[in-house]
């Protein structure tokens, strides 16, 4: 299997599904909470890599609300992006799409300002000093109400350049993306992309409802949508992409067993699946751990590997132009 190791290292990628919350490593959480002298419910970096495990995704979301609290300064965010940016690196990641929580940190008290101009400072170093190229995603919280998006929606006004897209996460279950229509309807007035959470912990009615009421251009997750067929058929008709996260999958228990996971079944069928780590300090992996270990489980060939990241080059928001770029680089790599 080492030759399959060999050809994901160098094989060009694009990450179109990561939660910057979600990539703070226990090291640096320890490191902001002395800075900011924020009190933590841990006496050492191992004591919080302990409570990095959990059963589902409730028990996930609640360490990852309680380690955003060391994130207060814009440096803060600017460190914690910047870190996800060099592990891009060591891993050919060389575009990548990130979402960020605003009302995790508004609620509590940190000024939407700080965080947006704290991660936007380290993309925009990060393609000029690394070479990756990104785009910058506002996520709606769903355990919170549809007006509280729309308050988020008025602070991001002044900073319409900095990010391209609207998208959805938190919890799932009993919070449908029909709750967010309306400020889906006026971000997309705005000129802003939509994309959301749907068919991870979720029905495949999440998904329809994803793709009429909020017009999304890709599905994040999107593991059930297997469970109905003429959802199946849409998403291939459409090209609508997903962007599935494997070790998430396993983590959160969606799939039992990596062996159990349904992405090549997803590629068989046609659709414009996607690999990527979503909260990868918190489920054991970034993006190469996330495609050797899919690959080794599932026995995908070098061409449903180029395949995967083809499909997240084509499925990014980026210019035609970098897409066939990107996605030439991907078949040197294959030849």
């Amino acid at each position: 299997m080492s030759e399959i190791r060999e050809f994901i290292k160098k094989l060009p990628k694009a990450e179109l599904h990561l939660h910057i919350e979600g990539s703070l490593e226990p090291e640096l959480m320890f490191k902001l909470s002395e800075r900011n002298k924020v009190e933590i419910p841990f006496k050492t970096v191992e004591e919080i890599r302990a409570a990095y495990e959990f059963d589902n995704l409730q028990s996930f979301l609640d360490i990852y609300y309680a380690g955003a609290a060391v994130l207060i300064k814009e440096q803060d965010f600017y460190d914690l992006t910047w870190e996800y940016l060099e592990r891009c690196k060591e891993d050919n990641v060389i575009h990548t799409e990130i979402f960020f929580d605003p009302q995790t940190h508004t609620d509590r008290g940190i000024s939407f300002n700080t965080a947006i101009n704290g991660i936007h400072n380290a993309l925009k170093d990060g393609e000029e000093k690394l070479g990756i190229t990104s785009k910058l995603i506002l996520c709606f919280l769903r355990h919170l109400d549809e007006d509280a998006a729309f308050k988020t929606l008025e602070e991001a006004q002044p900073h319409l350049d900095k990010f391209v897209a609207v998208g959805l996460d938190s919890s799932e279950v009993g919070h449908p993306p029909s709750k967010f229509e309306k400020v889906f309807a006026k971000a997309r007035e705005m000129g802003l992309l939509t994309v959301a959470h749907a068919g991870e912990e979720g029905p495949p009615e999440y998904i329809w409802e994803a793709l009429d009421l909020l017009k999304v251009s890709r599905i994040d997750h999107g593991v059930r949508s297997l469970e109905d067929e003429k959802l199946v058929d849409r998403l291939v008709k459409e090209k609508i992409p997903l962007t599935v996260c494997p070790l998430s999958n396993i983590k959160l228990c969606v799939f039992a067993d990596m062996k159990d996971h349904n992405y090549k079944s997803l590629l068989d069928k046609g659709l414009v699946a996607t690999i990527n780590s979503d909260d990868p300090a918190y489920f054991g992996g970034y993006m190469n751990q996330n495609f050797i270990e899919t690959a080794e489980a599932l026995n995908l060939s070098k061409e449903e590997l180029a395949l995967s990241s083809k499909n997240a080059f084509n499925a990014s928001f980026i210019s035609k132009e970098l897409k066939e770029k990107y996605c030439s680089l991907v078949d040197q790599v294959l030849k």
